[in-house]
């Protein structure tokens, strides 16, 4: 595995999870990395756990799906950190009513502005930094939702997170030649903090038999650090066992659904809209 010595490394929905994790390895091989969320508590405590061993880091705070707010990133990491070598696309989020028979479009368009629309606006703003110098990663956390979408993740989460596989798949094919290795990560279901706001949160026992995110950060690392010479396109880090979630699935059904016609028996619990979470 090759050092990233020297190379300035972008990662969004940094606070926590698979976030925070990939900042870590990024920075434990060596890169200067630039940690990106919207809440600066949980972003200080990553980047002084980086700095404490001995790796370099820094903060920005940032809505990344705000009008404007990719550019502005780029920028601010221009004038204070340097030209962008690694983008990794990470944050995420899901809604709160996952059945499109019931789901409002806000939050469909909260869904895919987060999961879609950032992700192009920062790929557009770091693509003069890589095509120019020929050389340059973006790495995006998608989901296996782009290909099984069901209720787990939700209609909206499920269609974002194929679109923006989508999108890297054209990045890959369109830009190869000038240098850019584009890379599409497919974690299963996540050990992540996303899933206490389940309408079922899963237990202990069903969470130790999930992807963890130190396995997805590991995947990122490996292929961010092969020679540049070498892509891995597509990586998919699924649960060795795979669980029964049919009961989730019927309860996910009915999230929003007014009350004259959903079963008696669903779960009445009401789950916020999830941002900057992992769920894959």
């Amino acid at each position: 595995m090759s050092t990233l010595t020297g190379r300035i490394a972008i990662v969004t929905g940094a606070g926590s999870g698979m976030g925070s994790e990939s900042a870590r390895l990024l920075a434990e091989t060596g890169a200067t990395v630039v940690v990106v969320g919207r809440r600066e508590k949980p972003l200080q405590e990553v980047v002084d756990a980086i700095r404490f061993a001995g790796g370099t880091a820094h903060l920005c705070v940032a809505d990344i799906a705000a009008p404007g707010a990719a550019h502005e990133l780029i920028h601010w990491v221009h004038d204070n950190v340097g030209l962008v070598d690694i983008l990794v696309n990470n944050a995420g989020s899901s809604s709160a009513v996952l059945n499109p028979q019931w789901m409002p479009e806000e939050q469909w368009r909260q869904v895919v502005d987060v999961n879609l629309t950032a992700v192009f606006a920062l790929t557009q703003a770091v693509l003069p930094d890589m095509l120019n110098r020929q050389t340059g990663t973006i790495v995006t956390v998608s989901s296996l939702a782009a290909l099984t979408p069901n209720l787990l993740g939700g209609a909206a989460y499920g269609a974002a997170k194929a679109a923006v596989r989508n999108f890297m798949t054209f990045l890959h094919a369109t830009y190869r030649n000038e240098g850019l290795r584009a890379i599409t990560i497919l974690p299963g279901e996540a050990d992540t903090p996303i899933l206490d706001n389940r309408a079922r949160p899963p237990a202990p026992a069903e969470r130790a038999n999930m992807v963890q995110p130190i396995d997805v950060a590991r995947a990122i690392q490996l292929a961010v650090s092969l020679p540049q010479r070498t892509v891995l396109q597509e990586i998919v880090v699924a649960p060795t066992r795979q669980r029964d979630t049919s009961g989730d699935l019927e309860i996910s059904r009915w999230l929003g659904a007014p009350n004259e016609v959903a079963p008696t028996n669903r779960s009445t619990r009401t789950t916020a809209t999830v941002e900057e979470g992992n769920a894959k």
